[in-house]
């Protein structure tokens, strides 16, 4: 997204501990620059947290903030990968949007932190 959005985040309260947190947002929207239709899809967030999480609330309002936006799937998910990897720097981090079909054809995709580094340069 072009305007800097402000997540909300707390302390791990298990900073020593790898584990993973999955959150779902299965009622996502956006809109197709080219057609202007909705698009309707999932998008999946798995990671791993080092000193910070994501607050929910704060994520399920920016993931409301696309709800009006035309934008391709291939960026929508690496904006997503690269403002949340951004707030809460992660030990690693993934990023998967699946579609609904659209013209009987289905879409997935799926970006991830690099294992040495939470930001892409």
């Amino acid at each position: 997204m072009s305007d800097k959005y402000e997540f909300e985040v707390f302390e791990n309260p298990r900073p020593g501990r790898d584990y993973t947190i999955t959150i779902r947002c299965p009622e996502f929207t956006s809109v197709c620059p080219k057609t202007g239709q909705p698009d309707f899809g999932e998008i999946t967030i798995e990671y791993c947290p080092d000193t910070l999480c994501l607050e929910l609330k704060s994520l399920k309002l920016y993931m409301q903030s696309y709800r009006n936006k035309g934008i391709f799937y291939e960026r929508l998910t690496n904006d997503i990968l690269d403002e949340l990897s951004g707030a809460c720097r992660p030990r690693r981090m993934k990023v998967t949007a699946r579609f609904t079909p659209r013209g009987g054809i289905t879409t997935e995709v799926t970006a991830e932190t690099a294992s040495d580094q939470t930001q892409p340069s």
